[in-house]
Formats: C-alpha cells, structure tokens, sequence
C-alpha cells in the first residue's frame, strides 16, 4: 500500500506540474511587454477602471490583457503562480456591448451594478475554485480539485471581476517562506536570494509585480501582513466575520480558537480601500454564513481634522525589533508627530504571556492534523518541523530541558514546557486565559484613549530562503499578538533597508540576548539586505477596518509630507 500510494501522489504530481507549465508555455501572447497605451491601463486604480468599463471606454478582456502579461513577467521573476485561468477569466464577466446590461439571473441591483467589473483580481491557492486545486501545498491534496467556489469567488464573480489566477503557498502555511513540492521555491522580487514571506507570500510576489490589483489572502499568524512588509505592498487583517472566510482551506481548519481570516493585499491604499468597500456594498454575509452583517461605514479622520492618540509598541517581550525595522516606525512616529497628532509608548499586558496562550490553542492537537495530511517523506519547512518536534517529545524530557535552561533563558524554558497536546478542559481553560487577556487589552486601550496602536509587522526585514529555521514562527510575534486579540491589523509599506543607517551597532553582542533572539539576528545583515521593504502595521480594535484603513491614510498622509513616499519596484 505505500509504495502505490507513493506511485499514485508522484503520479498526480507530476501531471499537476506539467499541466501548469503547459498553460504558462502556452500563453505566448502574453510574453511580450506593455505597451505605452497598456502602460497607461495598468496605471488605472480600481475605481477608474470599473467606470471606464461601465462606460464602454474599455473592457474587461482589455484590462485582462495587460494583467496577464505582468502575471507572466512575475512569474518568470518569482515563481509566484500556482495556476492561470486566463481562458475561464472572462466566462463570468459581460463583454464590451454587455457591460451596460443587466443580469438576467439575478434581480439585485448590487450585482447588476457589477462594483468590481473588469478588476483583476488573484487567488491565494487556498481559496476553492471550482475544477481547480486548493492543496496548501500538501502533496496529498494535488490532482483533488475543488467542486464548488468559496463564497468570496462567487461574490467576486458576481461583482464583475477578473479571476485570473491562483497564487502559490508553503506546505501547510506556517512559514516565512513560500516553498513546497508543489510549486517549487518563490522568490522575492526585490531580490531572489530573499523570501517572500508566508503564506500568502506568492500573493505578494505577484502584487509587488503588478500582475494582480488585489490579492485574496488569508492569515492565522500574520500570512496577509508578513508578506506585505517583505514585498512592500498594502495589505488588511479583519476581525473574524468580517471578510467571506468560508471555503478558504487551512493546515488547521476548525481552529475555532484562533480564527483562519481571510483579507486583501493590494499595490496601493487606496486601492485596498476601493475594494473592500466595494465588497461590503455586495452584501457578503448574503453569500457566506460566517460573515456578520456590519455593512461599509463611512469615516474620513482626515476630513474630521482631530488629532489622534497614537499608541507605539516599540518591542513585544519576545524579540525586539531589527535596526531597520526600528528606523521605519521612528519614521511614522515621527511624521505623524510633525502633523501634530499625539504620539505615546504604550506599554500593554504583557506580550509574551499572551503569545503563550496563542501558541497553545494554535497547536492544542500536538500538530496532528498537520502531520496526518502529509505521505511518507513529505517535508513541511523546518521551523515548522522544530515545534512539531517539539510537540512530539516526552513530557518528562521536556520538564528536563526547561529546568536546565530556566536560568539562562526562561523564556526558551518555558515555551518548550508548555507545547505539549492539550485535553479539552486545557483547552476550554486556555481559551478562557486568552479572553482575561482581551478583556485587560480593552481596559487598557480605552484608559489611554488611543485611537491606533503602531508597530511592526516583524522584527527582521525579509529573511533568506535558507534562514527560516533561525528566524523560527516566533517572529510572528507582532502579527500573531492581534490575531489572539482579534483586532484588525493594516500594513503600509514606508521605505527599504539602508546599509549603513540600518547597520548593527559596532558593540552588538548577541551573547547577551535569548535563543529565540540570537536566531533572528543571525539573519540580520544591513549590507545584504540593502533595498528590500520595509513597512509598519496599524492596529485598531475589533471590527474597525474602516477606521484603520482611514488610519493608515493618515499615517501615509503623514509621510508624504515628510517627504517620505515608498516607490515599489519598477518595469
């Protein structure tokens, strides 16, 4: 049985590759360059487009047109692309002397409106897509095509936009890099030797390279966020409900504990805004039981005048941000301290206490429902691996390891005691600490009257491909802190490293820091990292997304008048 079953996956594999590069060889139309007047069609923001495609100045097999072309350079720059549908793109979108009528099946006028027609929108692999594959990059799951649509494909569908393909993951998602079986290795476009963050790192690949307005993404630790600050682009984590979540496959689905979110990454604010109003205007709790019916709520900060309380996290108690890093929250603190608004350090309930809860319930099975979706031989990354192993051992073993390193390192010490699989009182008593913590989280919030809590989405710029186990998951620390809270989280990108200002200082001595720190500055090197992205992650409470893309606005808003504007790649 194992030698077939082995036969069978390569079997599968092997089709599922071949069938891929045959789409890519076979797109030969789309190979070519932009040219000046595809150049100009690419400039468009999504709310340009979707008038001109109304007005029948252009159509949507126009604007796919110009998508696949930058799709294929990214591809050829990245490896971002689990699979094209540029035949299928337009199946469900009317065409040039359609786009003014109405829609025969439906009597809403929201879908006849189509508020997304002709916007080119990319799929993390995740996401079902009917007669495609959503594998999260296990092996087990190749050649095993969905048979219907997530909700949010079918919302998207219905709204007019172009699907146009489905960007690729790390086997089983919790990673810093975007690499399996599967798909091969992705990339960073800024520079190849680095990663691009995970899970929706082949999202951001594609974004950072222009072949996708907005990117569907989803995010347990920080996979919408992370990827965002490694690639430079704009991205949101919503509270749970907030966003079609539904068929959006996970490593650990039913994760009740910590929620799998689903979110957007896009190449501009305000093209992340544009869209997640305009999602909000369909309705998309009339599509996805999961999604509560809170619909788009109007805020302009900026209008309004006021000064906001600015609340900054300057190191969470579990590694304390890199010289760059550091330097691009300086930044906004201190553009939106130019602008008059009120600036403080908040110091919150203590971080690390609550990661430990996060941990927990995010590995309460032992890591067995990862470990049951892989074949025999199947590797997932090694920082992955290393708490699997950890969950794996004997409990007494692990007592043993932690006494011997509580003196020197009791953060290390205790992270290792506790991993272990829990029973469903832990976890029910587990979940119960987790909201203690939510609870004194909002007391505190509201106490300071902060509007925003600023900080970094992760300690380290992007890391090398070969750097995952060093850095490990707990670098997630600062995205995985909110999705415990579930607050919503944004993530702007401000400028890229510099190697001598963002330099070590001369007298750095790593001997004095934790193990989990000494792994993370072993990746950080200025020099190397020269010119990759650099971003920082607003934070808001629950449920306001509204208010923390106006946030980010005004953070953005800020920096421009600092003089500071990001500028992506180029070509």
């Amino acid at each position: 049985m194992f030698w077939w079953t082995n036969s069978e996956v390569a079997g599968r594999l092997k089709d599922r590759q071949h069938a891929r590069q045959a789409k890519l060889d076979a797109s030969v139309s789309f190979q070519s360059a932009l040219t000046p007047s595809e150049e100009k069609l690419h400039a468009l923001p999504i709310a340009e487009i979707v008038r001109r495609c109304h007005l029948g100045e252009i159509s949507p097999s126009e604007i796919l047109g110009v998508y696949a072309k930058k799709t294929i350079r990214a591809q050829a720059r990245t490896n971002c692309i689990a699979d094209i549908m540029f035949d299928q793109a337009l199946s469900s979108v009317p065409q040039d002397n359609e786009v003014s009528g109405t829609d025969s099946d439906s009597d809403s006028e929201i879908v006849r409106n189509r508020p997304l027609l002709g916007v080119p929108i990319s799929l993390k692999e995740t996401v079902d897509l009917e007669n495609y594959d959503s594998t999260i990059g296990f092996l087990s799951n190749v050649g095993k095509p969905a048979k219907t649509s997530a909700p949010i494909v079918r919302l998207l569908q219905d709204a007019g936009a172009i699907l146009h393909a489905k960007t690729t993951v790390p086997t089983a998602l919790l990673s810093l890099a975007t690499s399996s079986p599967v798909f091969g290795n992705t990339t960073n476009p800024y520079n190849p030797e680095y990663s691009v963050g995970a899970s929706t790192g082949g999202g951001a690949a594609l974004i950072a390279c222009g072949g996708s307005k907005i990117e569907i993404g989803s995010d347990v630790g920080g996979s919408v966020r992370i990827p965002a600050h490694f690639c430079g682009t704009w991205s949101l984590k919503g509270s749970a409900g907030r966003f079609p979540v539904w068929q959006n496959q996970s490593s650990v689905n039913g994760c009740e504990a910590i929620p799998l979110i689903a979110g957007p990454l896009a190449g501009s604010l305000e093209d992340l805004e544009e869209f997640w109003k305009r999602v909000m205007e369909m309705q998309p709790w009339e599509y996805d039981f999961t999604c509560v019916p809170l619909p788009w709520r109007p805020i302009n900060l900026q209008e309004e005048g006021r000064k906001l309380k600015w609340g900054i996290i300057w190191e969470d108690g579990v590694i304390p941000p890199t010289p760059a890093c550091r330097r691009a929250l300086s930044m906004v603190a201190e553009a939106l301290k130019e602008q008059g608004h009120e600036v403080v350090d908040f110091t919150p309930p203590p971080i690390p206490d609550l990661l430990e809860v996060g941990y927990q319930l995010l590995f309460a099975d032992g890591g067995e429902q990862i470990r049951a979706q892989l074949v025999p031989s199947e590797r997932i990354n090694p920082a992955l691996q290393s708490i699997i192993d950890v969950l794996r051992l004997p409990r007494w073993f692990k007592s043993i390891v932690s006494w011997v390193n509580r003196a020197t390192d009791p953060l290390y010490a205790n992270l290792v005691n506790i991993l272990h699989p829990k029973s469903i009182k832990e976890e029910r008593d587990l979940v119960m600490e987790r909201d203690r913590f939510k609870a004194q989280w909002h007391e505190e919030w509201i106490k300071q009257g902060l509007d925003f809590v600023l900080t970094v989405p992760a300690p380290t710029p992007a890391i090398k491909h070969d750097q995952v186990l060093q850095a490990s998951l707990m670098s997630c620390s600062y995205t995985f802190l909110f999705n415990v809270l579930d607050y919503t989280a944004g993530v702007l990108p401000v400028t890229k490293v510099d190697r001598k200002t963002d330099a070590l200082p001369p007298d750095f001595d790593p001997s004095k820091m934790n193990t989990i720190c000494k792994g993370v500055y072993s990746c950080y090197n200025s020099n190397d990292m020269h010119g990759l992205p650099l971003g920082v992650q607003v934070v808001g409470r629950r449920m306001e997304e509204e208010k923390v893309i106006e946030g980010m606005k005004v953070a953005q808003s800020a920096l421009k008048r600092s003089g500071i504007i990001f500028e992506g790649l180029k070509g």
